[in-house]
């Protein structure tokens, strides 16, 4: 397929420079590592090239794509789907039975899969797939990879594809070394990783004072003041995000939890609703600073400072992505030293005596009973809740359609009388429950 016709698919007019030196370069090179900053473009400069390698009516699984997250596999298999082409793709990660997704790749028979390390494993060392078909691996975020301790997987992975001819390996940061496992020679590094002094004129830092060690009614007051600007909080374990959350919960804060530990269904709805402005608090750990499909995020706050400078970078590059600008807070208590990463004087945030009431997002998400499986998709979820509930098309946000359910965003103002408008009513004859999503 041309490559206007793959980005007509997704709406976009033109690639940007990083993107259309992969396009250029895959093609040409036998290995490729490409640095480009979370955020950039990267999956789609990989997979149009990656597409172009990819042969009609050749069996078997033609590439891999190791990532090194369950978001990161979904969210880049929804993009290679939306692409539009006669091949097929699917995703393979923990938190679901591996037979399952067995059964899958027998009836779906894909071209590309996609996968974590240790799934990637359980299928391989099964011989679920036959391996000497795979002739392109690709490995995306790879410094997130080490990071999370996939050395060992990754390297399993790569000695159980005997017939590898391209390798792509896709990064934000700069390593010292490429480990010798990924086997990659002849090697053309295209560095796109943004200079410090581009995203520093756009993204504002500030440190906010907090009065005492436990920082939750600084972090509530903080809330308050930003409003309904979307606004990730980091935190550096599991259990403070479950605090953090259930404070902010009882203190009336629309905001989502996440974190590693959660299963993956919880997982999807709190990032979905964030995503789609029904929710604008994110309360993670640095799971959310990279490899998640979050746009326009406004406000970054380190609730607990991350222990590497890397861990800090990574977490602001949430904001002040492209040409907007962003703003990063920093809490500390009195204790707190700042590490060395940090200026001895950032700007100081003070926050006023009075804050105004938690804000009241404008949108609200509906859950949907029905998916792809019932052949339901986003035309026909728009058109009953503009029929059958009394909606204008500008009054329906976000829409994701999943396999078994969907979510769909509305204006808060008009969730009432939808649901009563549509209460036993049908979508392509099939009743359907709709409520709001808990």
């Amino acid at each position: 397929m041309e490559l206007e016709k793959l980005l007509a698919h997704l709406g976009i007019g033109q690639l940007n420079p990083m993107q259309e030196a992969a396009w250029h370069t895959f093609r040409q090179a036998t290995d490729v590592v490409l640095l480009s900053p979370t955020g950039s473009g990267k999956t789609l400069a990989y997979l149009l090239p990656l597409l172009d390698l990819l042969r009609e009516g050749q069996p078997g699984v033609q590439a891999v794509v190791l990532v090194p997250s369950r978001e990161l596999a979904l969210q880049t298999e929804q993009v290679f789907k939306s692409l539009g082409t006669a091949f097929r793709v699917m995703s393979c990660y923990g938190g679901r039975p591996a037979m399952d997704e067995h059964r899958a790749m027998k009836a779906v028979q894909p071209s590309v899969i996609i996968g974590t390390p240790g799934r990637m494993n359980d299928h391989l060392s099964k011989q679920n797939f036959d391996a000497s078909t795979v002739a392109t691996l690709v490995i995306d975020e790879f410094d997130k990879s080490l990071e999370f301790g996939f050395q060992e997987e990754m390297a399993q992975v790569i000695g159980q594809l005997p017939r590898l001819r391209r390798r792509f390996l896709l990064s934000a940061t700069d390593a010292e070394e490429i480990p010798r496992f990924t086997g990659l020679e002849r090697t053309v590094k295209l560095d796109y990783s943004a200079p410090e002094s581009s995203v520093s004129d756009r993204l504002h830092i500030y440190k906010v004072a907090s009065p005492v060690k436990d920082k939750l009614e600084t972090l509530y007051r903080l809330l308050c003041v930003l409003g309904n600007e979307s606004t990730l909080v980091f935190c550096n374990h599991r259990e403070s995000v479950e605090r953090v959350g259930a404070y902010l919960h009882s203190m009336k804060v629309p905001c989502e939890a996440f974190h590693g530990g959660m299963e993956q269904e919880v997982r999807e709805r709190a990032l979905y609703k964030f995503r789609n402005g029904s929710c604008p608090v994110f309360v993670s750990t640095d799971l959310a600073a990279r490899g998640l499909d979050i746009p326009a995020i406004r406000n970054v706050i380190h609730y607990h400072l991350p222990v590497a400078e890397d861990g800090f970078v990574h977490r602001n590059g949430r904001t002040a992505r492209w040409e907007a600008d962003g703003n990063a807070y920093v809490i500390l208590h009195p204790e707190e030293r700042l590490p060395h990463y940090l200026p001895d004087e950032l700007t100081p945030f003070p926050l006023p005596e009075t804050v105004p009431a938690p804000p009241v997002p404008e949108y609200v998400t509906l859950y949907i009973g029905k998916g792809k499986k019932d052949k339901i998709n986003k035309v026909d979820i728009v058109g009953f809740l503009s029929k059958k509930g009394g909606l204008g098309r500008d009054e329906v946000g976000r829409v994701d359609v999943k396999d078994h359910h969907a979510f769909a965003a509305i204006l808060r103002k008009k969730c009432r009388q939808t649901l009563q408008l549509i209460r036993n009513e049908k979508i392509k004859g099939v009743k359907v429950l709709v409520e709001l999503a808990k």
